[in-house]
């Protein structure tokens, strides 16, 4: 009998809905737990599994995977039998852009627009940070929407990995109150993308996650919270103005970075 596998992950987040979504599509069995300490940045013992202190990661017997996309890539690799990658090679490349624009780019956009209205970061710029917010989710939905293949999908004429890929993201737009435009092929695409099993799953999960985080502000000016400010969300918090926001952060101890000695073996 094949051995369940752990997925330690956070509902609310789009790099753990990548893989739920992706273990589901293929019927595979695990289980799933969120780390003690993920959300203050106290490392209880996960660093063990991902020195990054960030979810997901993948327990498969003995061996641990983390980074969503390594981890999909191992499903792809080991359990072929319900494949998500496309079969023709230009295929795949697209699909591997696509989730590497959502992964970077689209992700610090939602990221942005969850501390402001989950975590109450820069009360004072909180209107101009959305509206710049809004204006490059609709940049971003707009290469997206040219993505999609005449047949609707991001993986060539099928539901695939690239779909897998990018409804995380256009889903938790939604959320955050910038759906694609109603009569788009992007809009239609979501709608369908929606209905399959593993994705309304997964998504109703985000959701109700996000229902639940009205509090968060207090918790994080509480210093129960240490926010990761990394990459591609600190080029887009600095692009739109929000230094403020962050050297605030920084004094009160409630964002954090990646910790280089907890890769020390």
């Amino acid at each position: 009998m094949r051995r369940a596998m752990r997925l330690w992950d956070h509902p609310f987040s789009p790099y753990s809905q990548k893989v739920r979504i992706a273990l589901r599509e293929k019927w595979l069995e695990f289980v799933r737990e969120i780390p003690d300490g993920i959300a203050s940045g106290v490392d209880l013992g996960y660093s063990a599994r991902n020195p990054r202190l960030e979810v997901p990661a993948l327990e498969v017997g003995d061996q641990i995977i983390f980074d969503s996309t390594i981890i999909i890539e191992y499903l792809e690799d080991s359990f072929p039998e319900v494949p998500l990658r496309a079969p023709d090679p230009m295929q795949r490349a697209r699909a591997r852009m696509v989730e590497d624009i959502c992964d970077t780019h689209y992700e610090a956009i939602n990221w942005g627009l969850g501390e402001i209205r989950f975590f109450g970061r820069g009360n004072e710029i909180a209107g101009k940070l959305r509206a710049n917010a809004g204006a490059e989710i609709s940049a971003i939905q707009s290469w997206l929407e040219v993505q999609l293949s005449p047949s609707g999908w991001f993986n060539g004429d099928a539901f695939g990995q690239g779909d897998v890929a990018a409804v995380p993201f256009v889903a938790m737009s939604q959320i955050l109150g910038f759906s694609p435009q109603p009569e788009s092929r992007l809009n239609g695409w979501l709608e369908r993308v929606m209905q399959r099993p593993a994705v309304a799953q997964t998504m109703g999960e985000a959701a109700k996650a996000a229902a639940g985080m009205d509090r968060h502000s207090q918790l994080l000016e509480a210093g129960n919270f240490r926010r990761q400010f990394r990459d591609h969300r600190l080029e887009w918090l600095l692009r739109s103005g929000g230094m403020a926001v962050l050297v605030e952060g920084m004094a009160k101890r409630t964002v954090r970075f990646n910790d280089l000695e907890l890769f020390r073996q």
